[in-house]
């Protein structure tokens, strides 16, 4: 916060392009505004391009409603939105037990630090070839790679590997290291009212 400017979230550029005049939506809470104005290293930007870390004065935000790990994007070009629950495939680095569903370590995904539940343990991976050995795993251990449904446990935003890398990678954190990375496959997008909907809409045309 800044006083005589006001509210000026700072953040690193993943993808497109961040320019004044522009309406950015924050994720998850869905919370829009314009942007004033753009500056990285206290100079004026006309455009910020990914790999750029910015600052950008959005007008009408309280500092209160601006939170790390949020995403702020385009509100006309798909804008970023609250996730319900996102499928990933994830390879268990180091973990001393069984994981099973149920199971709720902290996900970091970009600036985002949540618990996600590991709701369903879809199916268990063939690291070597990617294709799938086992439907409805038990569990799964150090060494394997499944496919998995998790459910943040507050809200948050995150998109799928394929179409924002950035914001498709996390790290699974417990016991103070990581135990298992992942990448999301498909995320279920959460509508104002409730209502889901998958995204992509459907994953079998990636081979």
């Amino acid at each position: 916060k800044i006083g005589g400017i006001g509210t000026v979230p700072v953040g690193r550029v993943e993808t497109g392009v961040l320019k004044p005049g522009m309406t950015v939506v924050f994720a998850p809470s869905q919370y829009s505004s314009e942007v004033k104005s753009i500056e990285m290293h206290h100079e004026a930007l006309t455009e910020a391009v990914p790999g750029d870390n910015v600052g950008f004065n959005v007008k009408g935000l309280s500092i209160k409603e601006i939170k790390r790990g949020m995403v702020a994007g385009d509100s006309k070009n798909d804008p970023p939105m609250k996730v319900a629950s996102f499928t990933a495939q994830v390879i268990v680095m180091d973990h001393p037990n069984k994981i099973m569903a149920g199971y709720s370590p902290v996900c970091d995904c970009h600036t985002s630090h949540i618990a996600c539940k590991f709701n369903k343990l879809i199916s268990l991976l063939d690291k070597r070839t990617g294709q799938k050995k086992e439907d409805d795993p038990k569990s799964i251990k150090t060494g394997d790679a499944a496919i998995v449904e998790l459910i943040p446990s507050k809200p948050m935003c995150c998109e799928a590997y394929a179409q924002y890398p950035p914001l498709g990678r996390f790290a699974v954190r417990d016991m103070r290291k990581t135990v298992a990375v992942g990448i999301i496959k498909q995320i279920m997008r959460q509508n104002k009212d409730g209502t889901t909907f998958p995204v992509p809409a459907s994953l079998e045309k990636k081979a």
